[in-house]
């Protein structure tokens, strides 16, 4: 089972990755996560990457998830080549980047959109800013409803946001997964992504889908 984890800066990704495979291996499953191979580039280069260095980045990243795949039984994947593609500006459908990165994503077997409502912490390096989130956040989910790639939200802070995306995996079965495609996801309200009225929508479920936005 190879799982994403997508997400804005500053969203809690990295910690969520590592402490999804830990409690994934304290109960027996074998399970690894994946760092961010971009993340990884630029602390090592000092910069961001120019255009032409993109693609050798989110392709890297996809090969490091599939050696993690050959030898474990779940991998989690702190975030995908289409991080990478938004990041870079290039998620739109005549890219190349774009199109390897919605590809990829296809393969996953789940989509964990990690929401807003964590604060924004600066890191002194890569995270620009706070009113940056939003549109990272808006532009993740239009590349993923141009894909029509399933995902779930995932909220809370600390052992919560670990429960809720444990409950998220717990309740991806094989047919859900075979069927997302298909499922279209009706809002509440008119306001459906905005960050608060998303986040009082999941914290209003009790249900095991609850563990976030129920699949496009």
């Amino acid at each position: 089972m190879k799982i994403a984890l997508l997400g804005a800066e500053s969203t809690g990704k990295t910690r969520l990755a590592a402490e999804l495979a830990a409690h994934l291996c304290s109960h027996g499953r074998r399970a690894v996560a994946v760092p961010e191979t971009l993340r990884e580039w630029c602390t090592r280069q000092g910069r961001e990457p120019r255009p032409e260095e993109q693609l050798p980045i989110a392709r890297e990243h996809e090969s490091r998830v599939d050696d993690a795949a050959a030898r474990a039984a779940i991998v989690v994947a702190d975030t995908t080549a289409l991080m990478v593609a938004t990041y870079s500006g290039m998620a739109f459908e005549d890219s190349e980047l774009f199109r390897f990165a919605q590809e990829r994503q296809r393969g996953y077997d789940l989509t964990l959109l990690c929401g807003l409502d964590l604060p924004w912490v600066p890191d002194g390096l890569h995270r620009i800013g706070p009113e940056v989130r939003d549109a990272v956040d808006a532009q993740i989910r239009d590349a993923l409803e141009r894909a029509r790639i399933s995902y779930r939200m995932v909220y809370g802070s600390g052992e919560e946001r670990l429960r809720n995306a444990l409950v998220a995996i717990d309740s991806a079965s094989p047919e859900d997964r075979a069927q997302a495609s298909a499922r279209r996801w009706i809002g509440s309200c008119d306001k459906c992504s905005d960050p608060d009225c998303e986040h009082r929508l999941f914290t209003g479920l009790s249900a095991p889908p609850a563990a976030g936005r129920p699949a496009k």
